[in-house]
């Protein structure tokens, strides 16, 4: 992450100080040297941060020694400075921390070295202990510009003992010139950096307490109270932070804490290019995550309420349900349960097809995009799953229930994938239904094996597949139009496994689309029905099986969507530009 995190104080004598910061360069490897070698590569390297370029003189020299550095070096003169608004000593070279992944060194020292980042780090803390304080001057506030930078600020006090008041004012303050990214790393920069303020309140609350009990100040003050108040502490104006929290080594800390907060902050926030409006399947994975954390937040607060359930089959059916919205969710976890699932033993649509037949496979398809239940009846869990993985793809994200495996039929209503171990006695009405499709898997006879095409297709090579319905899909049925684009991407061999992919992703999205305008029409509009069937037919998707699928696929769509249209329809601005 390109940003600076620094220490800043309130000096009673000097006013806001930075005491300390840490700062990412990004230099890349000399041709020739290793990341090992980074270490000795300082006298003349060039570092360059936010697109300036740096010198590296900053091992050899911290701007923290005034005199000594050089005249150009940026940062208040030492007669300047008190103890409490130094924090290295002079001739301390700053501390530096090499990522090798990324070729990044964390650097801290005093100031930063460049005069315009000086300047910027020099008002940010002059802002955050003057004019920008939260109610209480104690908490995290955020302020900034464009020219300046944008500044997530946490002031705090320190207990000391010889201190006007007990305690003395300081800040964590982080600045970027990225407004939208910090503001989003809000919650991860409170806590870990109210975790730093924490530990540095702690220390300095042992050393106040243990001062207090040796020699009480408030009574000597009391009893010398015409004496201004200066002069009574013998010209000690300040104390370093080192004597307050009694810690030697407390800017190697700082430093390791900083450096952590800039890599793991940097790290948790990735970038991802998105085109147009958000889909269908990003709105409702959006919502779905929303519901989990509100039920997690519930459950965590109904714990001690909760009774044991006298229905221990109907707890397992929820909480398999409850997993699979979780699955939904993650695209790169696509287990139910990571600890008992090996590698996938379906790998795309096209290999299923070729495991099933084509015939088997059209049959199988047309049920799933009818929004029928679809039964797979098995031994082995992982196949069931994986077999759930790839036929999900051909459904929006809204459409898809399932219950990976369970010991005993669940109705059509809670799942339209159900995987069943194969001694669940299935209710009579649903294998002669047209509404289901079961798929057995059996061991497979000698001469009825499935011939291996891959070596990794030996746990297929043992099974045999039969797919059984009671409304057999025939041969000559046109079937809903995106099912014969699909069979037609399936059986193109030109065409690889990730392009059928985004050919998928292209229909559902064109068919989705073709779901809104049904929506909108019939429920919204209210439109008779010989409306509705000429908009059909502008559509394409005047056959039996397209209505059938067009209606299924519109209880997939996203709360947001159509909580939109209806409030677009009530508000009156709506109403008067339709008469």
């Amino acid at each position: 992450m390109n940003a600076i995190v620094a220490l800043c104080h309130f000096c009673e004598l000097h006013g806001p100080r930075t005491l300390f910061c840490t700062e990412v360069l990004h230099s890349p490897l000399p041709q020739g040297a290793s990341s090992g070698d980074i270490s000795g590569q300082n006298e003349q390297a060039e570092e360059e941060e936010g697109g300036i370029q740096m010198s590296s003189r900053i091992r050899s020299h911290s701007p923290a020694e005034g005199a000594s550095a050089d005249s150009s070096s940026p940062g208040p003169k030492k007669s300047d400075m008190c103890e409490g608004c130094r924090s290295l000593a002079g001739g301390h070279p700053g501390y530096v921390s090499h990522d090798k992944e990324t070729s990044i060194k964390y650097v801290s020292h005093q100031h930063p070295n460049h005069p315009q980042l000086f300047s910027i780090v020099r008002q940010a803390c002059v802002r955050s202990l003057s004019c920008e304080v939260c109610p209480g001057r104690e908490g995290p506030i955020f302020f900034g510009d464009e020219q300046h930078g944008f500044v997530f600020s946490h002031t705090f006090f320190i207990k000391d003992s010889l201190a006007r008041g007990f305690q003395r004012w300081y800040s964590i303050i982080t600045i970027m010139m990225d407004r939208i990214y910090l503001i989003n790393s809000w919650p991860f920069l409170l806590g870990k950096i109210r975790g730093i303020i924490d530990e540095l309140q702690g220390k300095a609350l042992k050393v106040f307490e243990a001062e207090q009990y040796g020699c009480p100040q408030r009574a000597q003050r009391m009893n010398t109270a015409f004496t201004p108040f200066l002069h009574q502490r013998n010209g000690n104006a300040a104390r370093s932070l080192t004597s307050l929290t009694n810690d030697e080594n407390l800017w190697a800390c700082l430093h390791t804490s900083f450096a952590w907060l800039l890599k793991a902050c940097g790290s948790r926030l990735t970038e991802k290019l998105l085109e147009g409006a958000p889909t269908e399947d990003t709105l409702v994975q959006m919502e779905k995550l929303a519901d989990l954390k509100e039920e997690s937040e519930g459950w965590d607060g109904s714990e001690e309420e909760e009774k044991p359930s006298s229905q221990p089959d109907v707890v397992e059916g929820q909480e398999l349900s409850k997993c699979s919205a979780e699955t939904s969710l993650m695209p790169d976890c696509n287990s139910w349960n990571v600890a008992h699932r090996r590698l996938s033993v379906f790998r795309s649509l096209r290999h299923m097809r070729q495991v099933l037949g084509a015939s088997a496979f059209r049959m199988l398809a047309w049920h799933v995009l009818m929004g029928n239940q679809v039964i797979w009846k098995a031994r082995d869990m992982d196949l069931v799953q994986s077999a759930f993985d790839v036929l999900r793809t051909m459904l929006p994200v809204g459409c898809v229930r399932i219950i990976p495996y369970s010991d005993q039929y669940e109705e059509a209503y809670r799942c339209n994938f159900l995987g069943l171990s194969p001694h669940v006695q299935i209710p009579s009405h649903i294998l002669s239904s047209e509404f289901a499709v079961l798929v057995e898997v059996r061991t497979a006879t000698r001469s009825s094996l499935y011939p291996t095409l891959f070596e990794d297709e030996q746990s297929l090579n043992k099974y045999e597949f039969v797919v059984t319905s009671g409304s057999p899909v025939a041969a000559d049925r046109v079937g809903p139009t995106i099912l014969n684009k699909i069979e037609a991407a399936l059986t193109n061999q030109n065409l690889s496994v990730d392009v059928v992919d985004q050919c998928l992703v292209c229909l559902k999205e064109e068919w989705m689309n073709k779901v809104k305008v049904l929506f909108k029409f019939t429920k919204v509009d209210s439109r008779p029905k010989e409306d509705t069937q000429k908009l059909l037919s502008i559509l394409g998707a005047a056959e039996e099986d397209n209505v059938k699928l067009l209606k299924f696929w519109m209880t997939g769509l996203s709360k947001t969507y159509k909580s939109h249209l209806m409030s677009t329809v009530r508000s009156p601005t709506s109403s008067e530009s339709r008469n």
